[in-house]
């Protein structure tokens, strides 16, 4: 007798709620710059429709397809050899941004697509050598693997290469890996992000302007002031705290119960990215601290649901596909969030679900099909 499964509807119903949710509050953050831009309010909103009924398509096929069948050499190499591939492509088409490879009207982001590709490949490859996780022959073929599809990501989105960094440290650390190698991988990941943010000045201005805004500990160290005029030659604007700031007049104008929806006022032209990086400050304005804390809870929703099919999975592929998905969606969403609050420094790092993008929601629906197929096996 065939085994019966039944859909996770708590999950399945959080996601599509997401999504429609994104929909909406993506025409209200962008119909007034789009209506400027493009003579329409719902270009970004139809440009989005498009990537919701391709990336939902996408997630029902996986979620319809036993993930056991990804457990495959065939699967797990190509996915990341197709993923170094068009990192290594935009990086040469995309001379300036090194992000986007434009197949006509459509743009996509091999850094998005970085994420499920990791996730199936190193829950393949722990599964497979599961019992010999601390073996040299384990550590430094995963290791050539995350840290080159880290270094093809980190030359243009750092944000996007720190939440892989968290998820492949919160696999390996779950299979068994020993914490003298925790260490290690933490001290060459912090040494990472430090090259990173000093190797781009604008990024290096963001963290100063972050942690000393007036410069008042970089005058000490350097009182002629070459540091900060070296920053801020390298700023498109003038005001590294702009958009933090303007995001936290949304946030705080919402109070409790929002202006409304629609009736946001820091998305007229005063919050770069409304629609985008910042719309979780959108969502504050128009729902206030209700809705803000509601999208923190979707996403509790994701990791409960997530560490549950984790939990009760019986076999290592699946144990791992469920929790590397799962870290990265839940990584990425505070660390959005964290950004928008002030609790963070500005980085262009996309709201799963709710900011436009079609390479992030083709991304996160993939990965969330994976985790409805497992959580649908776990019982």
């Amino acid at each position: 007798m065939a085994l019966r499964l039944r859909t996770d509807w708590i999950l399945f119903t959080t996601i599509i709620a997401m999504v429609f949710f994104g929909g909406l509050m993506i025409y209200s953050a962008s119909s007034v710059m789009a209506e400027l831009k493009f003579g329409s309010s719902y270009y970004f909103v139809f440009r989005q429709v498009f990537w919701v009924v391709t990336a939902v398509s996408i997630m029902m096929l996986i979620k319809r397809t036993h993930y056991r069948t990804l457990q495959h050499p065939g699967f797990a190499f190509a996915a990341i050899g197709l993923v170094l591939i068009s990192l290594l492509a935009v990086y040469l088409i995309d001379g300036q941004q090194h992000r986007w490879i434009r197949l006509g009207f459509v743009g996509v982001q091999p850094s998005e697509l970085a994420k499920p590709a990791l996730v199936v490949f190193l829950a393949y490859f722990l599964a497979l050598r599961s019992r010999a996780i601390n073996n040299k022959h384990t550590l430094i073929p995963a290791a050539m693997a995350v840290g080159l599809v880290t270094v093809g990501v980190v030359v243009a989105d750092l944000g996007t290469a720190v939440v892989l960094m968290a998820t492949a440290a919160t696999v390996f650390f779950v299979a068994g890996l020993e914490w003298r190698y925790c260490l290690i991988a933490l001290v060459i990941a912090m040494l990472g992000v430090v090259y990173a943010v000093a190797s781009k000045p604008y990024r290096l201005a963001r963290v100063v302007g972050y942690l000393d805004p007036q410069f008042t500990i970089v005058q000490h160290f350097d009182p002629q002031g070459r540091v900060k005029e070296y920053l801020k030659k390298s700023l498109v604007t003038k005001d590294t705290s702009y958009q933090g700031d303007q995001s936290k007049i949304a946030v705080g104008a919402g109070g409790v119960t929002g202006q409304g929806l629609m009736q946001g006022r820091q998305k007229l032209l005063y919050l770069p990215e409304a629609h985008t990086d910042f719309i979780y400050a959108v969502v504050s304005e128009e729902f206030g601290l209700l809705g803000s804390v509601g999208v923190l809870l979707a996403f509790g929703v994701i990791l409960w649901r997530g560490i549950r099919a984790t939990i009760l999975i019986p076999d290592d592929f699946g144990r791992y596909l469920a929790l590397g998905v799962t870290t990265v969606l839940v990584v990425q969403g505070f660390m959005n969030m964290s950004v928008v609050l002030g609790m963070m420094p500005t980085k262009g790092i996309p709201l799963p679900m709710i900011s436009f993008g079609g390479s992030s929601l083709l991304s996160t629906l993939t990965s969330l099909g994976l985790l409805l197929n497992v959580s649908e096996h776990a019982g």
